[in-house]
C-alpha cells in the first residue's frame, strides 16, 4: 500500500489543480463530473481500496477516509460519488475478509471479486451503490429492502426500484441491495448485494435531479423489471450483508469524509477571503484587525478542531466488531461532522459578508452542499442521535 500522505497528496493535486476549476460549471449545469473520474482513473484511484493482490492500491479504511476528505475540500459531489464506488470495493474487499465465511463461501467470493476487480483495474469500471427506496425505511435499517431478487438457474432475477441513486446513468455497475425472495416473510437477514450492469435488459434510469445541493451527483431513480444477473454478480455471499451491517458499523460512516472536507474548505475560504486572497472579494483591510472577525474565526476554528478530532479518532476505530464506545463514537462523529459542516458554512457567510453569497464564490456552493449532510442515509444526524441516546441509556458505559 502506498503511504497515506502520498495518496492524500495526489488527491490534493487533483482537487486543487483540476476539480475545483470544474466544480462551478458542473454544479450550475447539474452535470456529472466525468472529467474528474477520468483523472481518478488515470491516478489509479478507482482501485484505491482494492487489495494489492488484485491489482489495487490496497488502502485501508482510514486511508480511504483521509483521501476522501481531501477530495471533499475541492468538489463535494466528486467525493460523495467516489464514496459509492469505493464502498462497493471495500465491502467486497477488506470488510469481507473480516467476516466469518465458510471455506466454500470464501472460495466462491474470492473468485467472484477477482472478476469484478479486474473490470475496475483494467477497464475502468465505476460502481454505484443505491440504498434508498421509495416509501421504504430499508435504507435506515428499519425494514427489509423492497427490491427483491428471485433465485433462478445460474443467477437471480431482480424486481424493484431505488431513488436518490448517485451516479445514475454514469456508473458501469450498480451494487443493488435487495431481499432474497422466498416462501418466508421478507427479512433483513436475507439481504443480497448484487452487481447490476448498466446495459442489462430491464434496467432503467428515470426522473429529474434539480436540487439544492450535491447537484453533480445526478442521483436519479432506478427501476428493475425482471433484470437477470448471473451468480457471479454477487458482491457478497448470500445473507452476509446482514452480518456485515451488524458487525462492521463503520461501513455506514463512509459518507462522513466528504462533509469533513467541506467543513475544512469553509474555514480555509473564510481565512483566505478576509486576507483579500479570493478573486472577486474585497481586499485585505479592516477585517484583519477587527476583534469581532477574529473572535468569529477563532470560534469557527474551535468547531472545526472538534469535528476533526472526532473524525480522526473514529476512522482509526473502524474495525470488525468494535466495542460499544467505538460504535457510539462513530454515531457522535457522523452527527458532529454533518451538522458542523453546515454550521461552519453558515458562519462563514456571516463573517465574510455580502459578496460571499454570489454564485461566483465557492462558499455559496459549499453551503448548499453542506446542508445535504442532514439527509444522508443510512446514518442521518437524527438517526445517530436516536441510536446514541438509546444505547447510552441501555447499559452503563465505563470511561
Amino acid at each position: 500500500m502506498k503511504d497515506v500522505d502520498e495518496l492524500v497528496g495526489v488527491a490534493r493535486e487533483l482537487g486543487r489543480d483540476k476539480f475545483l476549476a470544474r466544480a462551478t460549471h458542473n454544479d450550475a449545469a447539474g452535470e456529472f463530473p466525468t472529467e474528474n473520474y477520468q483523472d481518478l482513473r488515470e491516478a489509479g484511484f478507482l482501485g484505491l481500496v482494492i487489495p494489492t493482490e488484485y491489482g489495487g492500491l490496497g488502502a485501508d479504511y482510514a486511508t480511504y477516509a483521509s483521501v476522501s476528505a481531501e477530495l471533499g475540500q475541492w468538489c463535494g459531489a466528486t467525493a460523495l460519488t467516489f464514496n459509492m464506488h469505493c464502498s462497493s470495493m471495500m465491502w467486497s474487499g477488506a470488510l469481507a475478509d473480516n467476516l466469518p465465511l465458510s471455506d466454500a463461501q470464501r472460495q466462491d467470493h474470492n473468485a467472484r471479486r477477482a472478476q469484478i476487480y479486474q473490470g475496475v483495474i483494467e477497464q475502468g469500471h465505476i460502481f454505484a451503490q443505491p440504498f434508498s427506496e421509495p416509501n421504504s425505511a430499508a435504507a435506515a435499517g428499519k425494514a427489509p429492502f423492497g427490491t427483491e431478487a428471485a433465485k433462478v438457474d445460474g443467477g437471480f432475477v431482480i424486481n424493484g426500484a431505488k431513488h436518490f441513486a448517485s451516479l445514475a446513468g454514469h456508473a458501469d455497475f450498480y451494487g443493488v441491495l435487495c431481499t432474497l425472495a422466498g416462501e418466508d416473510a421478507p427479512s433483513a437477514t436475507n439481504t443480497m448485494y448484487l452487481a447490476v450492469p448498466a446495459d442489462v435488459d430491464g434496467f432503467e434510469v428515470s426522473g429529474e435531479w434539480d436540487v439544492v445541493g450535491m447537484r453533480p451527483t445526478v442521483s436519479r431513480n432506478l427501476s428493475f423489471t425482471d433484470v437477470y444477473v448471473p451468480d457471479t454478480a454477487q458482491l457478497l455471499p448470500a445473507g452476509v450483508y446482514y452480518h456485515a451491517a451488524r458487525d462492521w458499523p463503520h461501513m455506514f460512516m463512509t459518507l462522513c469524509p466528504t462533509y469533513m472536507g467541506i467543513a475544512r474548505a469553509a474555514f480555509s475560504f473564510t481565512c483566505a477571503y478576509l486576507r483579500g486572497e479570493i478573486e472577486g472579494g474585497p481586499p485585505a483591510g479592516a477585517s484583519l484587525a477587527s476583534p469581532t472577525k477574529q473572535l468569529a474565526v477563532a470560534q469557527m476554528r474551535i468547531k472545526l478542531e472538534q469535528a476533526d478530532a472526532l473524525f480522526e479518532r473514529a476512522i482509526r476505530d473502524a474495525s470488525y466488531q468494535p466495542n460499544k464506545r467505538e460504535r457510539q463514537r462513530a454515531y457522535a462523529t457522523q452527527y458532529t461532522v454533518m451538522e458542523f459542516a453546515n454550521e461552519l458554512c453558515r458562519e462563514a457567510i456571516r463573517v465574510c459578508g455580502g459578496r460571499s453569497i454570489f454564485k461566483t464564490m465557492r462558499l455559496e456552493r459549499l453551503y448548499r452542499d453542506s446542508r445535504c449532510g442532514s439527509l444522508m442515509l443510512p446514518w442521518t444526524p437524527d438517526i445517530c442521535l436516536e441510536r446514541l441516546g438509546k444505547e447510552s441509556l441501555q447499559d452503563p458505559l465505563e470511561f
